[in-house]
């Protein structure tokens, strides 16, 4: 398997949900955009570019808050297995 399918294949939850969270972002940021400018093109291109780079810094945020609660789970386990003497 490729580096790459295998990192896909280990953050399937994690990508699901950034592709779900960046069609929401992209739809709510289009329309938020168009309101604000009244220009299609410019709320289309607004729309991609911010959302874009959200979701990539979301993936990230993601892993990071799962690698900190695994630590956390990590030492409290470790902290409640009583040392024998």
């Amino acid at each position: 398997m490729s580096r790459l399918r295998h990192i896909a294949h280990d953050n399937l939850p994690t990508l699901m949900k950034t592709a779900t969270y960046y069609v929401i972002h992209v739809c709510v940021a289009a329309i938020v955009a168009y309101l604000v400018t009244g220009n299609l093109w410019a709320s289309l291109t607004l729309s991609l570019l911010e959302p874009s780079v959200q979701a990539l810094a979301f993936f990230f945020h993601e892993k990071a808050w799962a690698r900190a609660l695994a630590r956390r789970a990590q030492a409290r386990l470790s902290s409640s297995v009583p040392v024998v003497a």
